[in-house]
């Protein structure tokens, strides 16, 4: 949805005018507001309202961040199998 936006936002513009569009964007204060406001909405939708969702987005955050720091070992093992070492 906010891709949709952002297209919409730009669809109008010049390519000349683009850069300068997305120059303020880029900046570490633009970065450090929409994460502000990106936190404000979760805790207005989850935490504000007693839900569960919060323990069930932490449950599987671990879940696939130990998946994805597990994958380079087991892309490993599965190259070294493939490669005729059995063991």
């Amino acid at each position: 949805m906010a891709l949709r936006n952002f297209y919409k936002e730009i669809k109008g513009l010049k390519v000349k005018e683009v850069p300068g569009y997305l120059k303020p964007m880029l900046s570490v204060g633009y970065a450090k507001n929409a994460i502000r406001k990106g936190l404000d909405n979760y805790h207005a939708k989850y935490i504000e309202t007693s839900s569960v969702d919060p323990l069930l987005h932490v449950c599987f955050g671990g879940m696939i961040l130990s998946y994805l720091v597990a994958l380079p070992n087991e892309r490993r093992h599965l190259e070294h199998q493939q490669h005729g070492g059995g063991h």
